[in-house]
């Protein structure tokens, strides 16, 4: 069965004339909507603090909660409104149910607001809060996954979850993303340090690149890397501002290319760890390619998980 994580309340996070927005979420919906595949649609809880606070200082957690009751931004990116604290913690909740749904067999990708992969242990930044998939593989430890892989393909470097992971030989972060470009991070050499070294993985791409360079480094390097790995579970932070079309970076990969990338880590999770996938929404602006890339990645999941199911 494939599901997709989603709740209400992620709308609830207004951020006014701003890239990250609520009509990015409006847009997936009405188009799985009107695509009339049938989805599970899974409505998260709340991530408990003891959760978050697995990832994030206490001190921040209140930051966040005290800039959100007085409307005040994170930083110059980051904006906040009244019900930024809970929506967060919703999209926390979200990553956590992924990976319950993905442990127990389900194909499942959590279409998550505000994204995560910018956020650092005591800053948010880069449109990001808390950071749901660091949140996720922590739970998916908890849960007996040893090894954690995460992918990821948004087009700015996930700088908040390679610094959560740097010295951290459980789990492995790979990412490929345009280079140079924000955030700064992300070259061939960051490696991670400490227990961490050479578990964290770098592809980064020049501007213009497009389906056959990402195809190239998920089948020629991430492929051999997971494998030799061997995860137990497979995550992937999925931003779609790769796409020829987003507004905000200088990309060229298609819809079909998401699609194939998609296709490649549910191979790695079927090959290392009986199809344990979660995948996790981070970017994407332009509505028509972020909603349409979307449905062709939940396409993939079902026709590895079988029928989705209502």
């Amino acid at each position: 069965m494939t599901s997709i994580v989603y709740h209400p309340d992620y709308l609830l996070h207004e951020t006014g004339n701003h890239p990250e927005r609520k009509e990015r979420l409006l847009a997936i919906m009405r188009l799985i909507e009107e695509s009339g595949i049938n989805v599970q649609r899974i409505e998260p809880e709340k991530a408990p603090i003891e959760q978050i606070i697995c990832v994030h200082d206490p001190e921040y957690i209140e930051k966040v909660k005290y800039h959100s009751e007085h409307e005040i931004p994170l930083d110059p990116d980051t904006v906040v409104c009244r019900d930024s604290y809970h929506v967060a913690m919703l999209a926390a909740g979200g990553a956590i149910r992924a990976i319950d749904l993905a442990m127990g067999g389900d194909g499942a990708f959590a279409l998550l607001r505000p994204p995560g992969h910018h956020a650092f242990p005591g800053r948010g930044s880069g449109f990001c809060i808390y950071n749901n998939i660091a949140i996720g593989a922590k739970h998916a430890q908890r849960k007996g996954c040893k090894r954690v892989l995460i992918a990821d393909w948004d087009v700015h470097h996930g700088n908040g979850t390679q610094h959560i992971f740097y010295d951290d030989s459980s789990v492995f972060y790979f990412s490929v993303h345009q280079y140079p470009y924000y955030p700064g991070t992300g070259s061939a050499g960051e490696t991670g340090e400490g227990d961490g070294r050479g578990y964290t993985l770098n592809v980064p791409l020049p501007a213009g690149s497009g389906d056959a360079m990402y195809i190239y480094a998920f089948e020629r390097i991430l492929m051999p890397a997971a494998r030799e790995f061997d995860p137990d579970i497979v995550l992937v932070s999925a931003g779609f501002d790769a796409h020829l079309d987003d507004p905000l970076a200088g990309m060229a990969v298609t819809t079909t290319g998401f699609a194939k990338m998609a296709s490649i880590v549910s191979s790695i999770a079927d090959k290392c760890c009986v199809g344990r996938l979660a995948i996790m929404l981070e970017g994407g602006y332009n509505l028509h390619a972020l909603s349409h890339s979307v449905l062709a990645v939940l396409g993939v999941l079902e026709a590895n998980h079988g029928d989705v199911k209502t």
